[in-house]
């Protein structure tokens, strides 16, 4: 560093903020992109504000790099196929601790920064829950300075833009870098080849010793892009690396000579197709492959990195436990496993037991589902064509394993089929769930609940085998971007009352149930909640061209659309309120506006035309006089983190109603409880420790519970029983059967009242519709005591300490990964510590 440098780092700080942070924004505005305050377009403005913004956290970043450098701590390498980011700007802005600095900047030339938080474009690379959790992990470890990097793919395009069409789903690509992606920096220099295709050699090296060559393979360059994640109220900036495919040549220039530019350029584009889209279609055997490669792209470059950065300071790769924790988030990161193995024994040439043993030293799984068909099985000749050298060390893999099998449990066949990582069926695939179980150190299920069904049933022989490797994670979500920044006027008023400790420790939110009986604070409570709806209301007429009652019931139900999730259910109960008001159009019916959101995968069929019935619906009530604004139906398209931003601060009650055992934890749960709405839910999930936290008298439970569904299944269940005798839930389904919904099309909709009825209602919708309908009743009784309702609302609210993502990854951080947190300093410090000065 040179004298020059060091001069500016002392004089920094007495300088105006203000002014730094004006002179940082111009000069990017004309030297970086070349533009004057005449000539710069809304994007330009934008652009400038965020290299301005980004100039602040590079800073802390290279500071936190250089920390991590010299102290050498063990590290957390977070890989996931999904980082559902959001928007950047105003989060770093109030992680830094800067909002208002450039606030007061750009409104003294003239702009207005809100209009720039607005403008900017969700980084859509994730589909739900999965994704967002993979961000909100990426914040609380930057927040409680643990040394973390995350790990994906940099989606050319990433999960697609939802229109509705006549009440249908269109699905538009979502080019999200076309305006270029200002908070990300291209590292051309981490370039690390992955391999394709080709053969497995086996050969003696010079010491007699078999040793395997992968040759004859097509190769792609994966290239790094990195994002800062900051911390909030410290000076730790860690890592989000994003891989992109690169080809290993730009063209072919003896096809371009001879005139054929179409073959010249080819094999760059079937290579770089490999990052272009987050979830190809998988129900194709093109799109399969895709994804595949997809998977190995990501394990294999990320892999590669780790141990790049591992031999930046150490020689020897048994120790690299004590230095690297591999989180792999869910299976689809599972190929990291046979890789490290492939890169110990192949390249460092390594004895298999030694490289065993660094290997599930170093990693971790997260499961995230307990539905069977949505555990990833790969078949056998996928692996033998693309991945030839990984198949064998699969099976090698698999051998020894199942001979520890057979040494624990003598006899056991049963046992033996469903522990293979080799599904012995018609086409014989590979249980990537397996591979991720036998390879890592540590299994965990992300709720209770969700636990003790993996130790119990989905892994229960891989329980008996390792019961010390499974533990449970509770998910949490972080409380700077869901509550601080979604909702300002909560924070503001809970600030104002109980300080901003929670900001950094949610717990200190139960200062707030001394608060719930206080009028004063109930009124004021009610005024931001009302204000937050006027802002949806509002959104909603602009978007949706529906006026809706501010006054009624927001009733909300947002999250990926899947028959799992029932929002079918959902619309079950606005039918039957829709009956009850034309049996009754002078009755007293209590207003509720419901409100959907959610995309359905673009070959999910009945996914799709659930979205569908739910516009069928909504077309109906919403323009019946005698229903008027007692009754309207909503579904906002295009749901993103930005748009339930929106959402989560308005609600009043989060439907949360998933078939008991097979939502593994949700987080939109957690999201709604802490910005104050009642939950209605099943005791599924992350509800039930929802539930025990707030109190049983301040949640919504209804239905069966898990035990009594897998009862239920057990003894023969028959949905049509339900249906003949409950004459509502019979009417309901007949007007959805007989084209009420769907006058020009009056078969519509029989595929869903054919799943339900004489297609065995797979997650009992039938068989919980009574309970349901019985519990929305109890909601909008208490709707009508609008203090009693805010109390609980208040209350909710209050015990969502438990709930945050730090306190999840702390867990993971002392229980799994064994990482500690590392202060960083600036780098001035580090110069006058070290006598530069």
């Amino acid at each position: 560093m040179n004298d020059e440098t060091v001069i500016l780092d002392q004089e920094a700080p007495e300088l105006d903020t203000l002014m730094l942070i004006i002179k940082s924004f111009l000069e990017h505005l004309e030297y970086t992109l070349g533009k004057d305050k005449y000539s710069a377009t809304h994007h330009d403005i934008f652009n400038a504000l965020a290299y301005a913004v980004r100039d602040r956290m590079v800073e802390r970043w290279l500071d936190t790099q250089q920390a991590y450098y010299n102290q050498d701590p063990k590290r957390v390498y977070y890989v996931s196929m999904e980082f559902l980011m959001g928007r950047t700007l105003e989060n770093s802005l109030v992680n830094l601790g800067l909002l208002e600095d450039f606030r007061e900047a750009m409104n003294s030339l003239g702009y207005n920064l809100d209009d720039f938080i607005e403008q900017e474009q969700d980084a859509g690379l994730g589909n739900g829950g999965l994704g967002r959790l993979a961000a909100c992990f990426l914040d609380s470890m930057a927040t409680m300075s643990l040394p973390g990097y995350g790990y994906g793919i940099r989606y050319e395009y990433g999960i697609f833009r939802q229109s509705i069409v006549d009440g249908a789903q269109m699905e538009i690509p979502d080019n999200w870098l076309r305006y270029r992606n200002p908070w990300e920096l291209d590292r051309q220099e981490h370039l690390h080849p992955v391999k394709f295709y080709g053969r497995a050699v086996e050969r003696k090296d010079a010491e007699g010793k078999t040793v395997f060559d992968w040759i004859d393979t097509e190769d792609v360059m994966a290239m790094a892009f990195d994002t800062p994640i900051p911390g909030y109220g410290t000076n730790t900036v860690n890592t989000m690396r994003l891989w992109t495919a690169k080809s290993t040549r730009e063209f072919d220039l003896s096809f371009f000579n001879e005139g054929n530019y179409i073959r010249a350029v080819e094999k760059k584009m079937m290579t770089e197709n490999i990052s272009k889209v987050l979830y190809p279609a998988d129900h194709i055997p093109e799109g399969k492959e895709l994804r595949f490669k997809q998977e190995y792209f990501l394990a294999s470059a990320t892999i590669h990195d780790v141990i790049y950065r591992f031999h930046k300071m150490h020689d020897d790769l048994r120790h690299l436990p004590e230095k690297a924790a591999i989180q792999l988030n869910d299976t689809h990161p599972a190929l990291c496993i046979p890789e490290m193995m492939r890169v110990l024994l192949d390249h460092h040439r390594l004895d298999w037991e030694t490289a065993w043993e660094i290997s599930t030293k170093t990693f971790a799984y997260t499961n995230h589902t307990i539905l069977p068909e949505a555990l990833e099985r790969w078949p056998v000749w996928f692996f033998e064509h693309i991945l030839p050298r990984h198949m064998q060390i699969i099976y090698e893999i698999n051998d020894r394993f199942l001979a520890e099998v057979r040494k624990r449990f003598p006899g056991d066949t049963g046992k033996l089929e469903r522990m293979s990582l080799i599904e012995e069926h018609w086409e014989r695939k590979v249980r990537m769930a397996n591979l991720a179980i036998v390879g890592s150190h540590s299994v965990n299920g992300v709720a209770a609940l969700h636990t003790e069904i993996l130790k119990d049933h989905l892994f229960h022989d891989f329980y008996e085998m390792y019961p010390e490797r499974f533990v449970n994670k509770t998910n949490g979500i972080t409380q700077r971007r869901w509550l601080k920044t979604a909702n300002k006027g909560q924070s503001e008023l809970i600030g104002r009352r109980i300080g901003t400790g929670w900001v950094n420790n949610l717990y200190e939110l139960t200062k707030l149930h001394h608060l719930a009986d206080d009028p004063a604070f109930l009124s004021e409570w009610q005024r931001v909640k009302r204000e937050n709806k006027e802002q949806l209301a509002a959104y909603i007429l602009k978007h949706n061209c529906i006026q809706v009652n501010v006054d009624s019931l927001f009733d909300c139900h947002v999250k990926r659309i899947h028959e799992y999730k029932r929002q079918l259910l959902n619309v079950l109960h606005v039918i039957t309120l829709y009956n009850r008001i034309k049996a009754n159009p002078a009755g007293d019916f209590v207003p509720r506006t419901i409100i959907f959101s959610g995309k359905a995968a673009p070959a999910y069929v009945i996914a799709k035309l659930i979205i569908r019935l739910i516009n069928a619906v909504g077309d109906v009530v919403n323009n019946d006089p005698d229903v008027g604004d007692r009754l309207k139906v909503v579904f906002l398209a295009n749901y993103s983190v930005s748009l339930a931003e929106r959402i989560f601060p308005a609600a009043d009650l989060s439907q949360q109603i998933s078939t008991a055992g097979t939502e593994a934890s949700g987080t939109g749960n957690m999201k709604f409880a802490l910005n104050g709405a009642l939950t209605i839910g099943t005791l599924d999930g992350a509800n039930i420790e929802i539930m025990e936290e707030v109190g049983r008298d301040n949640i919504f439970i209804f239905g069966m519970t898990a035990a009594e569904i897998n009862e239920l299944r057990g003894n023969g269940y028959n949905p049509r029983e339900f249906y003949s005798r409950n004459p509502e839930l019979k009417k309901v389904l007949d007007m959805i059967a007989e084209g009420f919904f769907s006058p020009r099309q009056h078969d519509l909709f029989r595929p869903i009242i054919d799943s339900l009825v004489n297609q065995g209602d797979y997650y009992m919708l039938m068989a919980d519709y009574a309970s349901y309908i019985a519990c929305q009743e109890e909601v909008g009784r208490l709707y009508l005591d609008r203090d009693e309702w805010t109390r609980k609302a208040i209350l909710n609210c209050a015990g969502m300490g438990k709930f945050s993502s730090d306190r999840t990854i702390d867990e993971y951080a002392r229980e799994i990964w064994d990482v500690k947190p590392l202060e960083v300093r600036p780098v001035l410090e580090y110069r006058q510590h070290d006598g530069v000065q």
